[in-house]
């Protein structure tokens, strides 16, 4: 027997919505500008959905950078951490990650302070949190051991069906209300199309200006990162770091995160904040927490490939208008944490839009809007909790009160466990900010932090007394 596809119109009727105004038809083309992780999430969303409402199109995606190749020409700057979360969201979709694709499980978290470390196990014993280079590696990479994580997603969309071509996109300009694609090709310079996705971030020259040509679009803000890479070798990485991402609670102005995370052969070294710049970055970078991380009299000024990215700290106003959307970090992203998974998020709620709604302003509006919009109110519960963790950073007592209380939670198997999970998942972004944030509000954790705290000032009061 033969299944029955639903069609779009089957669908809009059965769910009792109205037609919107500019739909999807058979044979209508898209244009994906970046090939990736929400390029390639929302190509393999709008093709799989296509297919069942039995509605043909035609994708292209743009993509210049070569993913299978190591160093700048592959990599998309990114620290390459896939959360837990993420990791079913890809698995319920048919996207499982490949032994080749993960470099390094990630089983813990080390925290590092100056009055001492911690080490922080997964909740679930599980190692569900993947370390990967979005493209092969970096420079110094031996050829074909390791894949791309973006080259695997685009390559998923391809078995889909998308088509693929190697150049960068200039200009966007309007035909008859139609958006055409402006770019540099042996073949052809100009495509017009039925729906245009912009997915390209914000590290990147393509289409410049677009706040001039989209009516109401706003780019969203952004900060500068530091991203370098080491060559250290398996086994000294397993000596000196094993499966744990290294995190850093140091007292350093302008800092809001930093990690060191094995990978393979390597280890990364990601600095976020507010516009890092090579003074922060040289000070993090020659504190003793830090070398402690590396062999000694290892040169840190060395390395095989670094990059100052910017990332989104603030959402785009108004990502949408009649056949053009932005999606991942051109849209929304989640503050400081899981881009990767931002753009999952984004690219589905687009293509569901595009799909079920229509590619019309108020379609957008309607379906993918809240969807940005509940990424940024979340966002808000992230800065209280940079702001407090801040605050933390800058007081010694209550640093101490933190290693205390995660090495007392650690010790107990099968007590519970606030504070740990709180920083877990802060650090990972396997939950949202708004469900962090309303675990450190539980009497339990509060009380057992002011206790700690209390007993970490009286402390270091004795001791500057003695030193009297």
């Amino acid at each position: 027997m033969k299944s029955h596809k639903i069609t779009g119109q089957d669908f809009l009727k059965e769910s009792g919505r109205q037609s919107s105004s500019i739909q999807l038809k058979n044979g209508s083309r898209v244009g994906v500008v970046g090939g990736g992780p929400a390029g390639s999430f929302f190509s393999y969303f709008l093709l799989g959905l296509s297919d069942r409402v039995d509605l043909k199109l035609d994708i292209d995606i743009y993509e210049p950078k070569d993913f299978s190749k190591s160093g700048p020409q592959g990599c998309n700057k990114c620290g390459g951490i896939i959360s837990e979360t993420l990791v079913q969201h890809l698995a319920a979709e048919g996207i499982n990650l490949p032994a080749s694709i993960v470099q390094r499980g990630i089983d813990s978290y080390v925290m590092h302070t100056d009055v001492g470390s911690a080490r922080i196990e997964t909740p679930l014993h599980e190692k569900r949190i993947g370390a990967v280079y979005r493209g092969c590696g970096p420079r110094g990479t031996e050829i074909g051991r390791w894949d791309s994580f973006d080259g695997y997603l685009l390559k998923k969309a391809i078995e889909k069906g998308a088509h693929i071509i190697k150049s960068r996109v200039d200009s966007i300009t309007f035909i008859d209300d139609f958006p055409q694609l402006v770019y540099n090709h042996p073949e052809a310079s100009k495509q017009t199309y039925d729906l245009v996705v912009i997915a390209h971030g914000i590290n990147t020259s393509s289409l410049p200006n677009l706040d001039k040509i989209i009516s109401g679009y706003r780019a969203p803000g952004h900060s500068k990162t530091f991203i370098k890479e080491y060559h250290l070798g398996s086994e000294i990485i397993e000596q000196y770091l094993g499966s744990s991402m290294h995190v850093f609670l140091l007292k350093l102005p302008r800092l809001e995160f930093a990690a060191i995370i094995p990978k393979g052969d390597f280890v990364t070294v990601c600095i976020l904040g507010e516009n890092i710049d090579k003074d922060l970055v040289s000070h993090f970078m020659q504190s003793p927490e830090v070398k402690s991380c590396f062999p000694p009299n290892f040169a840190l000024d060395g390395g095989s490939c670094q990059c100052w990215p910017s990332i989104n700290t603030r959402g785009s106003q108004r990502p949408f208008c009649d056949r053009v959307v932005f999606i991942g970090d051109s849209s929304y992203s989640r503050l400081y944490k899981d881009g990767i998974g931002a753009a999952f998020i984004t690219a589905k709620a687009a293509a569901n839009t595009a799909i079920l709604q229509g590619i019309a302003t108020e379609d957008f509006k309607r379906s993918y809007w809240p969807v940005c919009k509940r990424i940024d109110s979340d966002n808000q519960f992230g800065k209280i909790l940079f702001l407090i963790t801040k605050l933390f950073q800058n007081l010694r007592f209550t640093r101490r009160a933190i290693l205390k209380t995660i090495i007392t939670e650690q010790r107990k198997p099968q007590g519970r466990k606030i504070m740990s999970t709180v920083l877990w998942d802060l650090f990972s972004g396997s939950s949202s900010y708004r469900e962090i944030f309303l675990n450190t509000l539980r009497l339990s954790f509060m009380g057992r932090f002011a206790w700690n705290s209390a007993v970490s000032l009286i402390n270091i009061s004795k001791e500057g007394n003695k030193g009297e």
